[in-house]
């Protein structure tokens, strides 16, 4: 499997404002994510996920897969397309074995995106992700970080060990205007069950 080295996720303006970042509570540092008896999906076949629903802040959204450009950076969905996220096809499918890999803009120029909201989750928030097999798998949160473009901790966010897991990566961490945003936000989920 191909791991991407870093993630710089730029956009060309913010438009409407500063987009929540995540409280220090909402750390994997700061109280227990998930205990492993919470933890008791079993691992999905692979299946291309189609939809992402996160109830908490209101995402509803459809998917599109991305890849690597030539840096081995990961592509980023359209700018054009606000409401679509996009997963790293590459690597797991959600409710798969291993860390599935799904990045979306914060904003765009003409506005808020599908992950604007996104530093506003908290911990246990439900992530859905429906798959073309028809099947749904259901994410809680583990924890919720913001990490500056220079210190991006690739091995943590790409790695994932056997069991199910989720990453979510956009912009965060404060933005200028001469330079764009500061850093990524990481939302850590775990698969808990499928529908």
């Amino acid at each position: 499997m191909v791991v991407p080295l870093g993630i710089w996720l730029l956009v060309r303006g913010l438009i409407g404002g500063n987009p929540p970042q995540p409280s220090s509570e909402q750390s994997a540092r700061h109280g227990p994510g998930l205990s492993a008896a919470d933890r008791a999906a079993h691992a999905l076949p692979r299946s291309a996920p189609v939809r992402l629903r996160i109830p908490a802040i209101h995402v509803d959204a459809s998917m599109t897969t991305l890849a690597l450009d030539k840096k081995g950076s990961l592509q980023l969905p359209p700018p054009g397309s606000s409401n679509l996220a996009g997963w790293y096809a590459r690597g797991p499918a959600p409710g798969e074995a291993g860390a599935a890999i799904v990045a979306g803009h914060v904003d765009t120029p003409t506005g808020q995106a599908v992950f604007y909201q996104l530093g506003a989750l908290r911990k246990k928030s439900t992530i859905e992700i429906t798959r073309q097999d028809r099947r749904t798998a259901v994410f809680s949160v583990d924890a919720v970080e913001v990490y500056a473009k220079r210190s991006f901790p690739s091995r943590k966010v790409y790695g994932g060990g056997s069991a199910p897991q989720l990453r979510i990566v956009t912009c965060g961490g404060g933005y200028r205007k001469s330079t764009g945003y500061q850093g990524n936000l990481v939302v850590y989920a775990s698969l808990v069950r499928v529908k």
